[in-house]
């Protein structure tokens, strides 16, 4: 029986082919990363910016090692340190005996912020100079909840502070007289009354610190919500001016003071409590956004996070993520999250995109109705609302043409980052650190993405990008 086996032999001696070339097959992603990277201008790179100490990683090097690794998954500086001794592809972005360890690449990452985001715009700008990437075209917008790294059962509500601020006030007061009461007999040498009464009015701190940042937080939103009722109130009153229904209750103008239920998280307090999972379940986490291609390469043309948890604010900044020098926009799609008027406007202003946004969620499973139903003529009837005017907007030929393309660019996108790449919780803390952690994502997604494309168009041997000459 044992001549139907392979034969595994672990004893003798084996030699790795002489050319790091060769430790990979031909088409490999590394190889497509090495080189193109190769191409990107790094002079404002850096690892240890005082310029001292031992010889420093080049910066080509460092970068290729961070994008293939969070192409293929592998996001913690951790992880990457120990790929460049275990990992093939890794070894040989490292040219086979360069190890730079976790700190280093955990420094290079938190130092080269800025120079990420211009490498994603000249990566974008190498994949127009390929052909893959047209100069003018429309955009998919849309965002995804990521996880913090910080629990939800380490928050606060504005509710529930103001609770404890309280028994902690009166757990001091009882604290206080048992001091007095030591002075003329004995307590339990067990409890150390001043210890306890530091440690309880530094919580008290915390616990008001926390309520204050949730009461400034809602003072920033109160403009925007006054702003959202007004717009709602004066809809329902030219509608009742024209003689048409209103339906639905009536708006209310927000509330002066933040709900009870509104949290604050002590190891991250920039995340928010976000529904997550179509609203299936809540987690601290940050709001992901993303301004996708629509035109077939579903490249990632820009995107950044939001600590709002939705995105009814988020349509004009997604849409001015996008570098002029990566895309002319023509227009923008999006779903009904990022609807109102004042956006739209905001977004069409002074020449802008046209914009095609939904008015309100419709179901998959479309009738014989819809399919009979025949488009919209392109001149909207004078007098429309602007929510009726999208509308109207949207059920014509080319709000249909057009708005079809946002399932198929921006969502598949998130899929691949989320299940292909593994990125579902952010690794650093803060707003600042996760937009740099989101710009490595969108960075290696459009260097995957971009070598299938080549691929699929020139074959697995394809070379990278060199710019067209002039």
């Amino acid at each position: 029986m044992s001549e139907r086996f392979v034969r595994v032999d672990r004893d003798t001696p084996m030699l790795m082919p002489p050319s790091l070339q060769e430790w990979l097959p031909e088409g490999h992603l590394a190889h497509f990363v090495v080189e193109t990277v190769a191409l990107l201008p790094l002079h404002g790179f850096q690892v240890n910016t005082r310029g001292t100490g031992h010889a420093q990683f080049p910066p080509s090097m460092m970068l290729a090692l961070l994008v293939y690794n969070y192409a293929v998954g592998r996001m913690s500086s951790r992880q990457i340190e120990k790929a460049t001794y275990e990992d093939v592809a890794s070894r040989y972005i490292c040219g086979g005996d360069a190890h730079p360890d976790h700190d280093t690449i955990c420094t290079f990452r938190r130092n080269n912020g800025k120079l990420f985001a211009e490498s994603f715009v000249r990566v974008l700008e190498y994949a127009r100079e390929m052909g893959v990437l047209s100069r003018r075209g429309g955009v998919a917008v849309d965002g995804t909840k990521v996880a913090a790294n910080a629990s939800k059962h380490a928050a606060v509500s504005h509710g529930r502070a103001g609770e404890m601020i309280e028994e902690l006030k009166g757990e001091v007061q009882e604290l206080m007289a048992l001091a007095e009461q030591a002075d003329r007999e004995a307590v339990p040498e067990t409890l150390k009354v001043p210890e306890e009464i530091a440690r309880r009015e530094a919580r008290q701190r915390k616990l008001e610190e926390a309520r204050c940042v949730i009461e400034a937080r809602h003072q920033a939103k109160m403009a925007e919500k006054q702003r959202e009722f007004e717009e709602k109130a004066a809809e329902r009153a030219a509608r009742r001016e024209r003689g048409e229904p209103v339906r639905g209750p009536e708006p209310q103008p927000p509330p002066a003071e933040p709900e009870a239920k509104e949290q604050y998280n002590f190891t991250d307090p920039e995340s928010r409590i976000m529904k997550a999972g179509n609203g299936g379940h809540f987690e601290q986490g940050y709001n992901a956004q993303a301004a996708v291609d629509t035109e077939g390469s579903m490249l990632v043309l820009g995107g950044y996070v939001t600590d709002a948890p939705n995105d009814k604010q988020q349509l004009e900044a997604a849409v001015a993520c996008v570098a002029p020098e990566a895309r002319e926009i023509t227009h923008v799609l999006a779903d009904t999250g990022y609807h109102s008027e004042a956006a739209v406007a905001a977004v069409e202003a002074d020449g802008g995109p046209t914009a095609y946004v939904a008015v309100e969620k419709t179901g998959h499973h479309r009738t014989v109705a819809d399919l009979l139903a025949q488009p919209a003529p392109e001149e909207p009837p004078p007098g429309l609302s602007g929510k009726d005017a999208m509308r109207h907007r949207l059920r014509t030929a080319s709000g249909r043409a057009a708005y079809k393309k946002r399932k198929e660019t921006v969502e598949p996108v998130f899929g691949i980052v989320k299940a292909a790449m593994g990125f579902r919780r952010f690794l650093l803390r803060g707003l600042r650190k996760v937009n740099l952690e989101w710009s490595l994502v969108r960075l290696a997604y459009n260097f995957r993405r971009l070598a299938k494309l080549l691929t699929a168009r020139q074959g697995p041997n394809c070379a990278p990008m060199t710019p067209r000459t002039a």
